[in-house]
């Protein structure tokens, strides 16, 4: 090459760098625009006095000042610099208006959620509340918007979408408070009674009765006796060997997985009386909430400090995590009181047979005669595309959203679509000086029906449902769609707060909740069964509590980490009965593998993971012929949500009759050995076989930020959490699934906060370039203590009083 050329091809070269390194240059100051401000003084309208933001090493946000109005609007500050596009998505998920963000994926969501109308509920509830509350919602509103305006740049997930953050309003954050009842109340659509309402159109009621019945060998109520156990039906009520066997149907196996306890939205609480706890007096409280898990985190770690008379020295000191999206602290300690919640299932939604004038049907009748069905046109932007009109027809009850087993056009009764049950009433527990106040408080809050769980500075323990939005029903069976155009039928009212069970200081000084039934009798009957857990999980943090005399907060997160496979422990001695004559190679080295029973949904083991396989495929073979008899009549038949059918599976497992038997098999034996068959099938036929089919492989973390989908894999992993094996399973303490688990570790004793531990997943910040992008993330995998209270002060910023 001659010296002319090569200088050519050098600066040809030269320049393409340079314009790569501005390209790059350009990214990264467009990207590291959108970070939040941690250092330095910014003035803000509307404060009466300075207000500091601290950080920490882990990003725990500690905010001082002189009062909560203050407070509020620097939460509303940080949340927006941290957290905007979280709070966006939550938001538009409630009222249906992803899909003007990101396009035509989330128009099916978006269909499902708008029937609710949820922002005109949002509005509505806003309009309603008293002046304080609308301040607080308005300061926080106000903080938010200055918080996103102060970015250099808006936040970079918008850069990537192409689009602009809209304002925060006040009536936003009932919208996040929406999205809640949305994720613990089976996202507004109450598929479980609908699939109730079609079990019972095809099966004798003592089936389904048998088939969906609690299983009192795994409850654990915090009060009252044990369900009966099932009673299963004679063949003179059903007969399989009598019934054509139906067509096979591909999407049987699908039906069958809500009956094999898949993951559902929940959580663990408990707490122990002072009387157990190490030397301070204090009760002591653990929570971790079960929810689908992200980056970043759903919960933000947060300190508030300001002037409060009723706090220990005049001061209220408040920590735990924040919602972002609202000014309040969700679970945390005040000082004073420590609270938790887990999510109660009650009974909180209903079906209601809309019945149309037959000479009109825009009409349908009332205990009063007739009312008009009113309709909406709502309009939902689709980013690239024109609007999708959907049309929403409402009555009062809620709007039409299905079909009843004959036909009948349904209406939802929901207490999320209510606008009573939204306001920021949880902030009053942050000032809370003991239990029996903070379980006075429980009727008033405007938020899903949770249990509520407290423990005192003075060794006091209670529990409660907290939430305002408990229907009085008369006149219904509130598991089947009901006519309620009868008088003095369906929801009569709201639930007063003396009728609110309530537990205080039981004899053995513990509380337990874990998204089991709690109650029994009269309280069963005003809460209702919306999907009770199992109660292995329950029952196995109550014997876990039983088994201790005295309690750190290290040991209750000892127990929030117990993965111990208790639940699978009799499902272990099955499978190794039911191969204990086998001669086939295949499934001696299945029986070889679990023999040696760990008892651990740990990583590396093999027989867990074989264990719960072989359950899963041998519940599936017992209920198959069931939901195939429904699937024949109601194709879109799958087993009702949360709820569990082991206690059938295992009543006809122990009886055998021949009756209730798929006629397939010759016997019952036949039937698990064809399942442990299937299992080997399964697994077997993967690289390394059987052996090398670890839990770790199946269970990992699988927490993603909500856009890396739509990246390069190699460029979606940077803005994810490494995908990780973890420990843990459903029935057990240590939930944990595939991006889904516990939201965060709680552990404290009012009083000793200096002694609490808060572990979360995800990190605190959700800006990848930020240093608290996953912070603290590995210790939650790992199950490390992190301290409750922040650590050393490495940034402080300053909000200041606009001199005007």
């Amino acid at each position: 090459m001659t010296t002319r050329r090569w200088r050519v091809v050098r600066t040809l070269l030269l320049t393409m760098l340079a314009l790569l390194l501005m390209a790059f240059a350009a990214l990264w100051w467009l990207l590291a625009g959108s970070r939040a401000r941690l250092d330095g003084t910014r003035t803000a309208a509307g404060l009466a006095a300075a207000v500091s933001i601290d950080r920490d090493a882990l990003g725990t946000v500690t905010i001082e000042g002189r009062n909560r109005t203050d407070i509020s609007y620097a939460l509303g500050y940080v949340h927006a610099q941290e957290r905007f596009f979280a709070m966006d998505l939550m938001r538009r998920a409630s009222a249906g208006e992803l899909s003007a963000l990101v396009g035509p994926a989330a128009l099916k969501v978006d269909l499902n959620h708008r029937r609710h109308r949820l922002r005109a509920v949002a509005e509505a509830a806003y309009a309603q509340l008293p002046p304080a509350e609308k301040r607080a919602l308005d300061r926080y509103r106000d903080g938010v918007n200055a918080g996103l305006a102060d970015l250099r740049v808006r936040p970079w997930e918008y850069l990537l979408l192409g689009s602009q953050p809209q304002p925060w309003r006040s009536e936003d954050s009932a919208l996040v408070i929406a999205s809640m009842y949305l994720d613990l109340n089976g996202d507004g659509r109450n598929e479980r009674e609908l699939r109730y309402a079609q079990m019972r159109a095809v099966l004798p009621g003592a089936l389904v009765d048998f088939l969906l019945a609690p299983d009192p060998d795994w409850e654990a109520p915090l009060s009252g006796r044990l369900s009966r156990p099932p009673v299963i039906p004679p063949a003179s009520v059903f007969d399989l060997r009598q019934l054509a066997p139906p067509p096979h149907s591909p999407t049987l196996a699908a039906a069958l997985a809500p009956a094999l306890d898949a993951p559902r939205p929940g959580s663990n609480s408990f707490a122990v009386a002072g009387a157990l706890t190490t030397g301070s007096g204090a009760a002591m409280l653990a929570n971790d909430m079960h929810l689908g898990l992200r980056v970043p985190n759903i919960w933000f770690r947060t300190r508030l400090r300001y002037p409060d008379a009723s706090a220990p020295h005049g001061l209220r000191d408040v920590n735990g995590v924040s919602l972002p999206g609202t000014p309040a602290i969700v679970v945390g300690s005040n000082g004073q009181i420590a609270w938790g919640f887990t999510n109660s299932y009650g009974d909180w939604q209903d079906w209601v047979r809309v019945l149309r004038d037959p000479a009109d049907p825009t009409r349908y009748k009332v205990p009063d005669g007739w009312a008009r069905i009113e309709s909406y046109d709502e309009h939902i932007q689709v980013k690239g595309l024109p609007d999708t009109v959907l049309k929403v027809e409402d009555t009062r009850w809620g709007p039409i959203m299905g079909e009843d087993a004959d036909g009948t056009p349904l209406a939802l009764a929901w207490i999320g679509g209510r606008a009573h049950g939204y306001n920021v009433e949880l902030m009053q527990l942050e000032h809370a000086t003991d239990v029996a106040g903070a379980l006075d408080l429980a009727p008033r809050l405007g938020m899903p029906p949770q249990n509520l769980l407290v423990a005192d500075s003075a060794g006091h323990i209670g529990w409660t449902i907290a939430g305002n939005g408990i229907p009085l029903r008369a006149g219904i069976d509130p598991l089947l769609p009901s006519d309620w155009s009868k008088p003095g039928s369906g929801w009569q009212g709201w639930a007063a707060p003396a009728r609110y069970p309530r537990i205080e200081n039981p004899a053995d000084g513990r509380l337990w909740t874990a998204n089991n039934r709690t109650v029994d009798g009269d309280a069963l009957a005003l809460l209702g069964n919306g999907g009770h857990d199992l109660g292995a999980r329950a029952q196995q943090i109550r014997d876990d509590l039983r088994a201790r005399a005295s309690f750190t907060p290290g040991s209750l997160l000892d127990i929030q980490m117990d993965d111990r496979a208790v639940f699978l422990t009799h499902w272990q001695r099955l499978l190794q009965d039911t191969l204990a004559d086998s001669t086939d190679p295949s499934l001696q080295q299945l029986r070889q593998l679990t023999a040696h029973w760990q008892e651990h949904a740990a990583v590396d083991s093999i027989d867990y993971r074989l264990v719960r396989a072989f359950r899963d495929q041998a519940s599936a073979a017992v209920l198959a012929p069931f939901a195939a008899q429904v699937q024949q009549r109601y194709p879109d038949f799958s087993w009702p949500g949360e709820n569990s059918a082991e206690a059938a599976v295992w009543a006809l497992l122990r009886a055998e009759p021949a009756h209730l038997l798929d006629p397939k098999y010759p016997d019952w034996h036949a039937l698990l050995t064809d399942a442990a068959r299937r299992v080997v099938a399964e697994l077997g036929r993967q690289p390394g076989g059987l052996a090398a089919r670890s839990w770790g492989e199946r269970n990992r973390a699988g927490i993603k930020h909500p856009l890396s989908a739509a990246l390069p894999s190699w460029l979606g992993r940077f803005i994810d959490m490494p995908d990780q094996p973890i420990p843990g399973d459903n029935n057990m303490p240590h939930v944990a699934w595939p991006g889904f688990g516990a939201s965060e570790h709680l552990d404290v004793s009012p009083g000793h906060e200096a002694h609490g531990i808060l572990n979360m997943p995800g990190g605190q910040s959700g800006h990848p370039l930020s240093p608290y992008f996953g912070a603290g993330h590995e210790d939650w995998v790992e199950g490390r203590p992190t301290p409750l209270l922040p650590g050393q002060t490495l940034h402080t910023l300053t909000l200041r009083p606009s001199m005007r």
